[in-house]
């Protein structure tokens, strides 16, 4: 009801084909915002594909885990330690690579055990942080775009006033309005990927305290199941 009178006081209620006008409109906007509009939407779609294959990938990345590190812990214990590697590959999540490391060292000492489930745990983080330093360089160079188009069409507005002699105010704010497109666009899509690259670091952030409590708890039950055990040198 309420959009019914706005757009009735605003006289888009009786224009039927509203939508496909309004979508003529936004596209000839973005023509308007001159070439620098064609590498602020390359840098769009980029930001776009980086977000959903990294959202896919830090998804799955725990998804198959369920109680994964208890049927570990259950298998070493009952000295079946090939069973327990096996079910770290079909895991296929980063927690199950690096407890497959520690198990392919479980007979060496505890310290050697951290330190490549520690490495291991390295090339994870790296793994999943893939392209988000990219959607952070798109944050500050999309902007930086927008603006070189606007400075670049006042450039030649001026030099048409140089040519035509006409200084009216409605050539100038013409121009500085079709020009004025290209820096609101390229603010959109820095705005759009310094939120997508936060919230990927917050989910990563998350997923990664995790596999550190996890590998934690991982290496304190080696410690526990080794205590009657003599290590080896």
């Amino acid at each position: 009801m309420i959009l019914s009178i706005i757009l009735q006081a605003s006289g888009l209620a009786d224009t039927p084909e509203m939508p496909s006008e309004t979508a003529n409109s936004l596209w000839q906007s973005i023509e308007k915002g001159g070439v620098i509009m064609i590498p602020i939407g390359i840098l769009f779609i980029t930001a776009i594909y980086i977000f959903i294959e990294r959202y896919l990938t830090i998804r799955n990345s725990t998804r198959k885990e369920g109680n994964f590190l208890a049927q570990v812990k259950s298998l070493i214990t009952d000295g079946k330690s090939d069973e327990a590697i096996e079910l770290c590959r079909k895991t296929d999540s980063p927690l199950g690579r690096m407890v497959e490391k520690g198990i392919n060292r479980i007979e060496r000492p505890i310290k050697e055990i951290e330190e490549s489930i520690e490495v291991e745990g390295k090339f994870e983080v790296y793994e999943l942080e893939k392209g988000l330093p990219i959607l952070s360089a798109i944050a500050g160079i999309a902007p930086m775009f927008g603006f070189l188009g606007t400075i670049l069409g006042v450039i030649k507005i001026f030099s048409d006033i140089s040519v035509t002699a006409d200084v009216s105010i409605g050539t100038v704010s013409a121009g500085l309005y079709v020009k004025m497109i290209s820096s609101a666009a390229g603010l959109l899509v820095g705005i759009v990927a310094y939120i997508f690259y936060n919230w990927l670091n917050l989910k990563i952030s998350k997923i990664v305290n995790k596999m550190e409590r996890n590998a934690i708890g991982f290496i304190d039950f080696l410690k526990d199941n080794r205590n009657d055990k003599p290590q080896a040198k």
